[in-house]
């Protein structure tokens, strides 16, 4: 296809295909959330991108699941039906971490958490077979397709679910970030050419492939934990771009075929993404339905690479974006920068700066490029690989162009920083710290240890204590001197797999005597699908070791371990409930 203008918004109606002269669409895509037109939004992203090739891109946005009105809206598409949760889980979205119903929504116009149905991706998908019989392909993408693709425990009903393309009844189901995917999938639709090699794409088939990894009975895997515990260790290990295998998994007498990932973005490649003019708002529709919360964060702000080193047992990235970090150029964000000075609402302020964690923008391991990420070594974690060898020097120089550029009073970086790699980048990370201390944070920076008990810290693969308090020092080294002090503050993660009571003692003690600090901005562990930790939650063992660990599952006994820690008091008036518990200094001696 011949590449195309792209619209400042893609059409969500009848009306606004004919203003663009588009008779039928090649592709609609569906999502959860409202439609946003930014690089943050995944629709948004992935139909800018169809379009600049050359495609006809249309999306329905939160549509009504009782009615055909919304789905119907747009006609059928030539080409396929793009289905997506929004930018959150839809279960993560609608529910709290004690299962209660959330009130709010930041994707939906007046935050009202009434639009975005339970299991969005089914019930969109389902919507689209009750109404087009014989339709075109239907595609699943988006985070909660992502880390559902294959057999998961599912928190919300408390069962191993199958994997989703199953239960949306599907014909294809992108994983990861999906840009390539998407382009690879459409030509070959376009062009009728066969579907089943392209990678990063999984389906369903009569028969497993050859010389695939066979990733477990779904029937078994649903009856034992050490084999679901075994299945997800397997479905980890075959992530990275490069030593990835195809795997297979069984499901009743079909069998889900998910293909290897594609290959890691180049930089021409990720700036070609986020090159693409977008309006930086919400579809005018929108404007008297009330606001759009999430608008104030993602309106200004700026995405520098894809992808995370952390591999926090808690969080999804690493299954999501991957462990490879792939940097946007400098011109293309300077680009970006003065694009957002000539948008009509911009005040001068850039939100974040950043990505998964801002301070891995500009390098990356050489050994990794070349082979692959480690299978049973992780780059970052409670100690750090001494090949990964990080430099700040990047982001110090792109940071001082940013704030130089003209129109430009306060860029923040407000995305994760990962301190313990400023202590390793003995170069540059306290030039790096003291930069943004001094230009891009205001009153606090935030860092996330998570927690202060190092055997649980070493269950999230999270840097030990030691790695903390020195960061402290460094920190309070350079904030002594001056006259307006800034502080930081610490978020934490309650009755996350491995931490009991006793742990959130010490925890609570480090916090008050070390960090001098009472921990309001602490939640608890939410099992979210695909994530090492909620294996650990399912099963009580440690999928990538098989250890035994400790799960709290008694919600008032989670509640308990957060009250611990959020509680004012002193620690010590837990003793008669909780046992002796020795000073945090001395149990660590």
């Amino acid at each position: 296809m011949n590449k195309s203008t792209v619209p400042s918004f893609l059409p969500i109606s009848k009306a606004e295909m004919d203003a663009l002269g588009w008779e039928k669409l090649d592709v609609i895509l569906v999502t959860g959330d409202s439609y946003i037109d930014s690089p943050y939004i995944g629709v948004a992203v992935i139909g800018k991108l169809l379009v600049k090739h050359g495609y006809k891109v249309g999306i329905i946005a939160q549509p009504d699941i009782s009615l055909p009105q919304d789905i119907t809206a747009l006609g059928e598409p030539r080409l396929w039906w793009g289905v997506s949760g929004g930018s959150v889980d839809s279960m993560v979205a609608n529910y709290t971490a004690s299962n209660k119903p959330r009130r709010e929504d930041d994707y939906t116009p007046g935050g009202v958490n009434n639009r975005r149905p339970d299991r969005a991706v089914i019930k969109y998908a389902n919507l689209i077979r009750q109404h087009f019989k014989r339709t075109a392909p239907i595609v699943l993408g988006g985070i909660e397709a992502s880390l559902r693709r294959v057999a998961h425990y599912d928190f919300w009903s408390d069962t191993i679910k199958r994997p989703l393309i199953f239960d949306a009844k599907a014909d294809y189901l992108i994983y990861g970030m999906a840009a390539l995917s998407t382009l690879e999938l459409t030509y070959a639709l376009e062009r009728k050419l066969p579907t089943h090699e392209i990678k990063g794409l999984c389906y369903i088939d009569k028969t497993p492939k050859e010389r695939f990894v066979d990733l477990g009975d779904f029937e078994i895997i649903v009856k034992d934990k050490s084999v679901f515990s075994q299945s997800f260790a397997l479905f980890y290990h075959h992530q990275d771009a490069i030593t990835a295998k195809g795997m297979v998994q069984k499901v009743g007498e079909r069998y889900l075929v998910h293909n290897p990932p594609q290959p890691n973005m180049t930089t021409e490649q990720i700036d070609e993404l986020y090159d693409i003019p977008y309006a930086q708002d919400a579809h005018p529709i929108y404007k008297n339905q009330g606001k759009i919360k999430a608008l104030d964060t993602i309106r200004f702000s700026i995405t520098t690479h894809q992808g995370c080193y952390g591999e926090c047992s808690f969080c999804a990235i690493a299954m999501h974006q991957g462990r490879f970090i792939v940097n946007r150029s400098e011109t293309s964000i300077l680009n970006e920068v003065k694009r957002f000075t000539e948008h009509p609402g911009f005040k001068g302020i850039i939100n974040d700066v950043g990505g998964a964690t801002a301070n891995m923008y500009g390098f990356e391991c050489d050994k990794k490029i070349a082979h692959g990420a480690c299978a049973n070594k992780p780059c970052v974690g409670a100690s750090n690989c001494k090949l990964l060898e990080p430099t700040h020097a990047p982001q110090i120089r792109l940071l001082k162009k940013i704030r130089e550029t003209k129109g430009v009073k306060k860029a923040f970086v407000a995305s994760g920083i990962r301190y313990d790699l400023i202590l390793d980048d003995k170069a540059c990370g306290k030039k790096y710290l003291e930069a943004v201390l001094a230009y891009h944070t205001s009153g606090q920076l935030k860092i996330a240890p998570e927690h202060a008990d190092d055997k649980v810290l070493k269950v999230m693969n999270k840097p030990l204590n030691h790695t903390l308090i020195a960061f402290k020092k460094m920190f309070d080294e350079i904030e002594s001197a001056k006259k307006d002090r800034q502080y930081l503050s610490y978020y934490f993660i309650a009755a996350h797999p491995g931490s009991d009571e006793k742990s959130m003692l010490q925890t609570k003690k480090f916090a008050t005597e070390v960090l001098k600090f009472t921990p309001k901005q602490t939640q608890i562990f939410t099992p979210t699908p695909s994530t090492v930790a909620t294996a650990m939650y399912h099963t009580g063992l440690h999928p990538l070791t098989q250890e035994k660990v400790f799960v709290e599952k008694k919600p008032s006994l989670k509640q308990k371990q957060k009250e611990i820690l959020t509680e004012r008091s002193h620690p010590m008036s837990y003793k008669k409930k909780s046992g002796a518990c020795t000073s945090f200094i001395d149990s660590h001696s």
